[in-house]
């Protein structure tokens, strides 16, 4: 059951109603999930709470909200062991661990820490946030993620199929668990499984980059890709044709969705398998990057109530997120908010979504038309590819609709001049378009092993910033450590350029200026380009200037 020393103390504070409380008392063991519970409640003060353990206790209190903790003193403990224990190593000296706790029963577990970590240890409690947000980073070994897990078995699974699929080994299910299990632990993006000639490879895409991580022997590798099409309910006779397939795994706990597409090469099919994680989906539209202007411009656009907001850059930098976290912003009662989107990525409560399948005549033209016999208030295209669906997003725009969609263009203002181009008029744009933003994703510097470096004023005026101000400037790269796997990164940045259809833009528009021109215009409005905002991050000590100058063109205005 819930810990009675926790329930002890939320009743004489009163901070949480016994009936809001009774719920997690009944759970059959006291575990972490049900305790880390507490945070849900309005209520809860989880610093008025530790202060009084503390002194019930006599343990020693601090917030550890704003500490900053490395990664490989995190790695000292297993998962499976602060789920037992309760623990989060939080410092490491020759004198002792520091074990950062919530709980004060826990130092009764003194001996058999010290035992695990071969160390003497001291227990700093905090405050239930604090440790929950540490305890985010811990990840589990791969020997423990194979043993949590689970697939989603196909309700459809053919005789036939189920067959093939008892001819599998437990060899080759045990590689393939632990190859995505290695994909999940790395945060990889997407795996690639790779047949050629004389090698078969997989590879993972960790911040943006492939790396090689296996080359499995290759009588391993039909056996490989039939597994990945079973669980992908793809036709595994098919080696001819694409095919397109969904995985659903619980790994470490966590629904994780794989879009998985096979395609027919040389020596082989090749496997590319997209990580959908809907657990670490930002919908926060504050936490994304924005700066505060351009944040309040995109809500500006967001929030009219009818009109068209453009999100662009390459495959792969994020538009979905900025989409689906615009959709949570709006996302209301009283709104009918219905996507069309090839395909659904994350699955969004209270949104109608829509997966386009082209042979069956569902089209993102033909959903859109089918969305305004909806009702609708709010209207998202995954993305404008063609005049058709041009001209109906343009229409509801103007017809008291809010669209939202992407392109594939450099940067905004080209957005304007691909939409000229595809055949729409100037007045239509400038009547239906409220905001455009382009956005890349930057590789984050490690902070395990982020370090200064001296770097000329003369290079730093070069790419872009003002010499004013480049003497003041401190630059950062990763040395590389085991946390980045040797690279100097880990996780990735945003940098976004947020421009604002302003009556100047819009004069521009309609005489069919150029996209210099209405760029030019969009900075003395205001507009930071993508330049501008990538070296808003070098100087804030997020990005390197090699990622903030391969990521943003140079600005010439």
């Amino acid at each position: 059951m819930f810990r009675k020393e926790f329930a002890d103390v939320i009743g004489k504070t009163g901070m949480v109603p016994l009936k809001d409380l009774r719920p997690l008392m009944l759970e059959k063991d006291a575990n972490i999930v049900s305790e880390l519970g507490l945070l849900k409640f309005d209520f809860f003060d989880d610093i008025r709470f530790a202060k009084q353990l503390s002194e019930k206790y006599n343990l020693t209190f601090i917030d550890l909200t704003k500490a900053k903790i490395q990664d490989r003193t995190i790695k000292l403990i297993k998962k499976s062991d602060v789920l037992k224990f309760r623990v989060l190593p939080i410092q490491k000296t020759a004198k002792a661990v520091s074990l950062a706790i919530y709980d004060p029963t826990t130092v009764d577990f003194r001996a058999d820490l010290q035992t695990l970590f071969q160390h003497p240890v001291e227990f700093i409690l905090t405050n239930l946030a604090a440790w929950a947000k540490i305890f985010e980073r811990v990840t589990e070994t791969i020997d423990e993620l194979l043993e949590t897990i689970y697939e989603v078995k196909a309700d459809n699974l053919t005789k036939d199929e189920a067959v093939k699929e008892e001819d599998i080994g437990d060899d080759v299910i045990r590689y393939v668990n632990r190859f995505l299990a290695d994909a999940f632990v790395r945060k990889a993006s997407d795996i690639h499984i790779e047949p050629y000639e004389n090698i078969f490879r997989v590879r993972f895409r960790i911040d943006g980059t492939l790396i090689e991580t296996a080359r499995p022997p290759r009588n391993l590798m039909l056996p490989i890709i039939s597994r990945l099409k079973i669980l992908a309910q793809m036709d595994i006779s098919e080696k001819r044709k694409p095919q397109d397939g969904r995985i659903k795994l619980s790994v470490g706990g966590k629904p994780i969705d794989y879009r998985v597409s096979s395609l027919p090469t040389l020596f082989g099919e090749k496997i590319v398998l997209r990580l959908l994680d809907s657990s670490n989906l930002q919908l926060d539209m504050t936490k994304l990057g924005f700066e505060e202007k351009q944040i309040t411009v995109f809500k500006n656009g967001i929030y009219q109530p009818y009109g068209m907001c453009l999100v662009t850059g390459p495959t792969g930098s994020g538009k979905t997120t900025t989409l689906y976290s615009a959709l949570a912003e709006l996302n209301t009662i009283d709104s009918n908010i219905s996507t069309a989107e090839d395909p659904v990525e994350f699955n969004l409560e209270g949104i109608n979504q829509v997966n386009v399948k082209r042979d069956v005549g569902l089209t993102f033209a033909s959903a859109l038309k089918a969305f305004l016999r909806q009702d609708p208030d709010i209207i998202m295209v995954g993305e404008i590819r063609d005049l058709e669906v041009a001209e109906i997003a343009v229409e509801a725009a103007l017809t008291g609709h809010l669209v939202l969609s992407t392109l594939h263009t450099n940067d905004a203002p080209s957005t304007v001049t691909r939409l000229l181009n595809m055949g729409i008029e100037p007045f239509l744009v400038v009547g239906a378009l409220n905001v455009v933003v382009a956005q890349r994703l930057c590789r984050r510097i490690c902070e395990s092993c982020k370090e200064e470096i001296q770097v000329s004023k003369e290079e730093l005026v070069s790419i872009g910033f003002a010499s004013s101000s480049a003497e003041k400037i401190k630059v950062s790269k990763g040395k590389g450590c085991d946390a980045c796997n040797g690279t100097g990164y880990k996780g990735r940045v945003a940098i976004y350029e947020v421009m604002d259809i302003t009556p100047a833009v819009k004069d521009i528009i309609l005489r069919n200026g150029s996209a210099d021109e209405i760029k030019k215009q969009a900075i003395r409005d205001g507009m930071k380009t993508l330049r501008m905002s990538a070296l808003t991050k070098v100087a804030q000590g997020s990005t390197t200037i090699e990622e903030a100058v391969t990521n943003s063109s140079s600005d010439k205005f």
